[in-house]
């Protein structure tokens, strides 16, 4: 009989990693944030576990996007009321809440369960190029340049 072998998760073992969004374009950042968040990179990855990593991205106000997405991208929130539905464009809200425009693109490629929850997390997102993680010595997170890059 075979048996299955689950990886021990230590939370001793968790890396900090740093990726600056600055000129980033904001799809292809979040695919890699997220895949890092939940593990894909290491050899131990399970998928029904938390086996990734912590982020922190910083200048979050500088990310991009490519072609009429600054002005047609829409992001919608609902309070619960009847009538409640805000509607704000992308330049709208990277002016008012940069960190929101991050955030929401990883969780989206993140499982909408309650492992996703938990995963999310463990990303850290902040406007300014300034966080307050030095203490963990987060190591800079090599991203796909050729990609990033265009």
């Amino acid at each position: 009989m075979n048996k299955t072998s689950i990886p021990s998760i230590d939370s001793g073992t968790r890396q900090w990693y740093l990726v600056d969004a600055e000129n980033q374009t904001l799809g292809r950042l979040a695919t890699e944030v997220a895949s890092v968040l939940r593990g894909k990179n290491k050899p131990n990855f399970t998928p029904h576990l938390d086996t990734g990593d912590f982020v922190v991205v910083v200048n979050a106000e500088k990310i991009r996007v490519t072609g009429k997405k600054a002005e047609q991208k829409l992001y919608r929130r609902h309070s619960g009321r009847p009538g409640g539905m805000k509607v704000e464009t992308f330049q709208a809200l990277q002016n008012r809440i940069p960190e929101r425009i991050v955030e929401k693109a990883i969780k989206g490629m993140l499982p909408h369960n309650a492992l996703g929850r938990q995963l999310f997390r463990k990303l850290k997102v902040y406007r300014g190029s300034e966080h307050p993680h030095s203490a963990q010595q987060p190591q800079p997170l090599q991203l796909d340049s050729s990609a990033l890059a265009q």
